[in-house]
């Protein structure tokens, strides 16, 4: 009898996270009710671009795993596959924090917020847009300028292999910025839901 009791214990906390993600986020993702045409497009884009990133975590796997068997039984190529990870890696991570804001699953105090309005959520959603996520986005863009152009422009390779690339990583970032921006944007502009108290 003890065991079923604590198996609904662990699904009822389960839904009661679930719903606190969802109740966490302004809107569902995909919910573009409400948006201009632009913040439309521009949720579209950022929807595809979260879409495009999740499917290289399977390459990043597989070239992480191949290191060592390609060092220790080819000899060959196993810098290769680590620079290539490298980017995989970079890219993955540049759009994961966008994924994360889009889901609503970035950490929250979410023991005080649960009992505000969905208004005040939203309203603390936004703030939290344009007065911590834009700023420091736009903050890396500009700190960043100088190396990442430099890098673009010499097409700047791995130090260590000397193999072409490394200059994505640093794209990377200004990848991670722009959809950061872009996220921002579109959580600050987009309208209250007609049924938010």
């Amino acid at each position: 009898m003890a065991a079923p009791r604590r198996h609904g214990a662990i699904d009822s906390a389960c839904r009661r996270g679930q719903n606190s993600r969802q109740s966490a986020a302004l809107n569902p993702a995909g919910d573009t009710s409400g948006l201009t045409p632009f913040l439309r497009t521009l949720d579209r884009l950022i929807g595809g671009l979260v879409a495009a990133a999740k499917w290289l975590a399977l390459p990043l796997i597989v070239l992480l795993f191949l290191q060592w068997p390609l060092r220790d039984l080819v000899r060959h190529f196993s810098r290769e596959a680590n620079d290539l990870g490298q980017i995989a890696f970079a890219l993955f991570v540049a759009v994961s924090v966008t994924a994360a804001t889009r889901a609503g699953t970035h950490l929250a105090v979410d023991l005080l917020a649960k009992r505000y309005s969905a208004r005040t959520r939203a309203n603390l959603v936004r703030a939290g847009s344009a007065l911590g996520l834009l700023p420091w986005a736009l903050f890396v863009l500009i700190a960043s300028k100088t190396a990442v152009i430099a890098s673009l422009r010499d097409l700047e390779a791995f130090q260590d292999s000397g193999n072409p690339g490394y200059f994505l990583i640093k794209l990377a970032l200004w990848v991670m910025a722009v959809a950061v921006i872009g996220q921002a944007l579109i959580d600050i502009l987009r309208p209250f839901k007609a049924d938010e108290p």
